[in-house]
Parts: structure tokens; sequence; C-alpha cells
């Protein structure tokens, strides 16, 4: 029986097992996905083949970057299909080609800059480019900041700082620019998504998300953004109903969308652990990338983590709701 997320105009099929992988091959967590202009769809991930590439029906078409990222973590594909790639581990960015030839990159492997000194990197998480094509960097999990850059990799500026008050950071973990060069930052840990100028000037903010980690904004005017938001891990609230994990849909910072994990977190057909990363292909179909193993023992302690871990899950958008 199909399982179905969502309603009103966001009605989308679950889709389990969509991805076929050449035999004795697994996925490891997928920290981010992107799809080009093809409807290929690329899953960043931690296993021994970092970029795996599927066709939109999940048949696997290449793999590559085996050599060069350390610790995936965010990913997404610019206007010139050009794929940006954000290496946690190594404390870089790299701008490839679709076949994973290194056009450029942002940084030097294994050099972060000092914890918490607004410096890039320290452990950087995503990319988002302006309509000038600068490129916006969250710095997130060692710092505090958001650096950006010229086409060709030159620092133009940062802003951040630790805390909780307008334009600081508790973590930002994700990024998206929208026509008009507004740059929205998920600041994970303040249950928000500012909203920034091209030059860092803060413009408001979005509130009533719970711990926005992956992210995802649609071309054109009048958007649609996209987020996956992570269930609590803390004793006092982690069975907390409503909090997650799930993925909101908003538009003008409205929820106009909601599809909720079936019963909670899980690894079950319509549920999730840890929706991480977000994209949409051209027929409206979503693919979510999940970091299940590094969740599951804040979700479930004293769990055993189960033999099989699904961190890549199809959506399939569905016909919206008769009125």
């Amino acid at each position: 029986m199909a399982v179905v997320l969502g309603g009103g105009q966001f009605r989308y099929e679950a889709q389990d097992n969509w991805a076929k992988l050449p035999d004795g091959w697994a996925l490891g967590e997928v920290a981010a996905v992107a799809v080009d202009d093809r409807d290929r769809v690329y899953v960043f991930n931690r296993g021994p083949h970092p970029m795996v590439v599927f066709d939109r029906d999940g048949g696997f078409l290449a793999s590559w970057g085996e050599d060069l990222f350390k610790w995936p973590h965010g990913l997404h594909i610019g206007p010139d299909q050009s794929i940006y790639c954000t290496d946690e581990g190594n404390h870089v960015v790299c701008k490839c080609s679709l076949d994973g030839k290194l056009l450029l990159r942002i940084g030097t492997p294994g050099e972060p800059a000092p914890r918490m000194s607004g410096k890039p990197f320290n452990r950087c998480t995503h990319t988002a480019l302006s309509p000038q094509g600068d490129i916006y960097v969250t710095d997130g999990y060692g710092n505090a900041a958001v650096h950006k850059y010229s086409p060709d990799g030159k620092w133009l500026m940062s802003w951040g700082a630790p805390g909780a008050d307008k334009g600081q950071f508790n973590l930002p973990h994700n990024i998206a620019c929208d026509a008009d060069g507004y740059v929205y930052v998920a600041d994970r840990e303040n249950h928000r998504i500012q909203i920034f100028d091209g030059n860092g000037r803060y413009e408001g903010q979005w509130n009533n998300l719970h711990r926005p980690s992956a992210m995802f904004m649609t071309a054109g005017p009048c958007p649609l953004c996209l987020v996956g938001e992570l269930a609590p891990y803390l004793p006092v609230n982690r069975e907390t109903p409503n909090l997650g994990p799930r993925i909101t849909i908003l538009q003008n910072g409205e929820m106009v969308g909601r599809l909720n994990s079936t019963g909670g977190p899980g690894t079950g057909t319509g549920q999730f652990t840890s929706p991480h990363g977000i994209a949409m292909d051209s027929h409206g179909d979503l693919y979510i990338g999940e970091v299940t193993l590094s969740s599951w023992p804040s979700l479930f302690p004293g769990t055993p983590k189960p033999t099989h871990l699904n961190s890549l899950r199809k959506l399939r958008r569905l016909p919206a709701e008769a009125a």
C-alpha cells in the first residue's frame, strides 16, 4: 500500500529502495543531494564512493570523488551546471564539473581556521550563489559565520559571530540565495532562518522552525523554500511530538505544506530520521538525504542500530487534492 505524505497542493508518495547500486556497493550517510538540468541526481555521501550519480528512475550512472573528499556535507549545482561540494572534513569548498573534474578549490585541505575565529573555514557546511555568481559559504560547526567570495574564489567579506542576536549564528548549517539576491541562512540551533542582503545586512528572519538543517529554494519569483527539520535530541524533549523530523514547505516565510515522518522518527517507508539534504527535479519529485548513522544514538539511545539504514529517499509528487 502506498504511503502518502503531506496534503493539499503538496502530496508525495514515498518511494523506498529507489536507487539501484552496483552489486556489493552501499551508500554511506547521505549528507546532500543535487539535481542537474537533465534530472540526474547527485548523491554526496560518506561512503567509499563520495559522489554517486543516478538517473531519475534510480539507475546508476557514475561515481567520482574517491580521492577528493574527506567528509561530505553540502552540495548545490549552479546555473552553469558546475557543482559546488562543501567538504566539512577537509575545511574546503570544491567547484567541480559534473563528471568530477576539479575546477576551483576554496580553502586549504586539512588546514582549518582557528575555532570561532570568524575566519574561513572551520568545518564549513554549505554554499549558495548570488545572481551575479558570487559564492556564499556557511561556516558552521567550528565557526559562526558566512563568507562571500567572487566567482573566481577571491575572498570579499565575512559576517556573523556566535550568539542568538540578529546577525549572529548558532550553527549556520545551510544557505540559499533567491533571484533578488537575498541570502537565507538556516541558523540551526537558533531554530530560525535569517535573511540578509548580499552584503550581510540583516533583513529579517523566519521563526517557528525546529532545528532547520536541510534547505532547498526553488527558482523564480515567490520561491518555495523546503526545510528539513531535525527532531529533538535532549532527554527532556526527545519524545515530544510535532517537533520533527519533517519537511516544512514555506512561501514568504509562511508554512504552505508539511511532510511529517509517519509515526515519529524511524527508518520505515514514509519516515525520516534526519533530513540533512533536499533537492527537487523538474517533475517536482523530492530527493532526501539523511545522516542516519550520526543521528541514531541521539534519537534512540541504547537501541542497537538496525542492519539496514536508508539514507536516501525519493518522494514522488502527486496531483493536488480536490478542494
